[in-house]
């Protein structure tokens, strides 16, 4: 029971993919299996590059099928399907971040290439996945960061429809191995938007050189410099605006890939915490007979499967957007924000039950409590996304259309639309479906409800009280209000899915308790921020509220979550 809403890969059996997709999920895990917990450990801790994972991903061809477009296929189990994509970052999550990451940075390698009219290029990507080669993502620089703006990369033309590139790029993952790396610069020759341009490289030209690993991890996050690198016009993928925008829609396609991992993370964490809870004796009783053990262990349980929840529901989102449904873009940066801070907090509290075990050198929980730190750093900050989120605020919680409903997209097609995504501009015009049919549906879940109130207290903070002129420069009070925003769409989306998946309610109303505390801290918050008025400060306090407490609910959810100890450990 409890186990079913869980990634269990002893269990797994994703019937609801094509036959290739299920071989190749499985594979991937029997791989990790068979190499057991004692070398995954080992490798993880000496920093040992992925050659033999790359290996097994060329024979199988597991890149080249999940990530080559219908536009570019070389047969028909090849799509970029966001689907199975999500499935596979859960997995490799589940294993280690950094199987992850090099899956990741290809992803982020491929995305100017297949948002590109260059047919060359294309062409030489679908081969070099082929061959089993991985990609990299030359846009941030040591100086800039990922100020696209200010970049350092110099093209100069060299007379003959090409150029000459001359820069340093930093924090490029991959950059150590990639068969095609994808470099932002600037003309020389041309001042502002129009100077951009997006070429590809290859890490093994000479005139491309590997500077160093500037992290102490087997994810090779490299420093590179080219210098007097010969780009030839069939190298240039973009040019413009249109490099500018290929940067932003990139990160729009690999920004989702961070909260399935973050999920795969948490999943084989809570395997051993509750486990080793559940048969540790403490004055002669089990630690999970502590009250605040099962507290601390059942909210970690119901924020993951809240994590796995809106994230599944936001899949249906993206492989159904196009030019006039964008809302993905606000579940996007969603995903990457919160799930993946919620999977912070999930590990934080499996840890405080667990205590020094999770320091073990022959745990998995040890890298767990270490990698799922990254994710909510890597493609944008927290602090990024929450700005981003908050373009949207407005439309989303006052102004909502009629609209289609979207379906479960579990069918085996193609995502094309995430590779013409067109500008990257207009997120204040992008509209909504009406979020309260989704909480109206479990008006009778007593924490739904509570949390209904909070959420309809928010639109009237919007309505009355929100920002003035200069508050909306003070972007520390609009975070909090940001983090208010965000916990009512990631409610939406998580009962959108309950719906969908008829999720048991004890559960959901025992998710619900945990979301109003969260929402009554972050108006604790607002109401202390130096610069909220003395309205603003009476809101907060009017809109906490203290969850329903249903003892029956939380023994049941209990019930799933000790049921958790012993279903999964992984072979030596």
């Amino acid at each position: 029971m409890a186990s079913s809403l869980l990634f269990n890969p002893h269990t797994y059996d994703p019937t609801h993919f094509d036959p290739e997709t299920r071989r190749l999920l499985r594979a991937t895990i029997d791989w990790f299996e068979d190499r057991g917990k004692r070398r995954l450990i080992e490798d993880y801790r000496s920093r040992a590059w992925l050659g033999d994972f790359l290996a097994f991903a060329a024979k199988e061809r597991l890149f080249a099928t999940f990530l080559t477009p219908a536009s570019a296929a070389a047969d028909e189990d090849q799509r970029w399907d966001t689907a199975r994509i999500a499935a596979l970052n859960e997995i490799f999550g589940f294993y280690g971040l950094d199987y992850w990451y090099a899956w990741q940075v290809t992803v982020l390698g491929l995305g100017p290439v297949w948002q590109s009219d260059n047919a060359a290029a294309r062409s030489r990507a679908a081969d070099l996945l082929s061959q089993g080669e991985v990609f990299a993502f030359g846009l941030s620089e040591k100086t800039h960061g990922a100020d696209i703006y200010s970049t350092d990369m110099l093209l100069e033309p060299d007379g003959d429809g090409g150029f000459r590139a001359t820069g340093s790029k930093y924090y490029i993952g991959n950059g150590n191995a990639a068969g095609l790396v994808s470099v932002f610069g600037r003309r020389t020759d041309i001042d502002g938007p129009d100077g951009y341009v997006f070429f590809a490289a290859d890490s093994r030209h000479p005139a491309y050189h590997l500077v160093k690993n500037v992290v102490d991890s087997s994810k090779f996050v490299s420093e590179f410099h080219l210098e007097e690198y010969p780009v030839a016009p069939e190298d240039v993928l973009h040019t413009g605006r249109a490099a500018f925008d290929a940067a932003l829609n990139t990160v729009n396609v690999g920004k989702f890939n961070l909260c399935t991992a973050s999920i795969g993370i948490c999943e084989h964490a809570m395997y051993e915490a509750v486990t080793h809870a559940h048969n540790r004796i403490l004055y002669g009783r089990p630690v999970t007979a502590f009250p605040h053990v099962r507290r601390e262990l059942a909210e970690a349980y119901v924020r993951l499967v809240g994590m796995k929840l809106f994230s599944d529901r936001a899949v249906d989102y993206f492989r159904s957007a196009g030019p006039e449904d964008r809302r993905y873009l606000l579940f996007n940066p969603m995903t990457k924000m919160k799930v993946t801070t919620e999977g912070e907090k999930v590990v934080d509290l499996m840890w405080d039950v667990i205590a020094a075990k999770g320091f073990e050198k022959d745990n998995y929980f040890s890298q767990a409590a270490i990698e799922i730190r990254g994710l909510p750093k890597l493609e944008g900050t927290v602090h990024v996304n929450l700005a981003l989120i908050l373009k949207f605020m407005r439309n989303h919680l006052l102004d909502p259309i009629d609209v289609p409903a979207v379906p479960t997209r579990l069918d085996a097609a193609d995502d094309a639309f995430l590779f013409r995504q067109g500008p990257a501009r207009g997120l204040g015009s992008v509209r909504f479906h009406d979020w309260r049919p989704a909480y109206d549906a479990y008006a009778a879940v007593a924490n739904v409800a509570r949390f209904r109130e909070q959420a309809d207290a928010l639109c009237e903070f919007v309505s009355t009280v929100s920002p003035d002129e200069e508050q909306s420069r003070d972007l520390d009070f609009l975070l909090s209000v940001g983090q208010l925003f965000a916990l009512v769409v990631h409610g939406q989306l998580i009962l959108e899915q309950a719906r969908l998946t008829d999720l048991d309610e004890s559960v959901l109303d025992e998710l619900f308790s945990v979301l109003v505390r969260d929402f009554s801290g972050h108006c604790v918050e607002l109401h202390g921020k130096d610069s909220a008025t003395e309205r603003q400060q009476q809101w907060a306090l009017d809109a906490i509220r203290r969850p329903v407490v249903d003892e029956a609910r939380s023994a049941q959810v209990w019930q799933r979550v000790e049921a958790l100890s012993g279903t999964y450990e992984m072979a030596l």
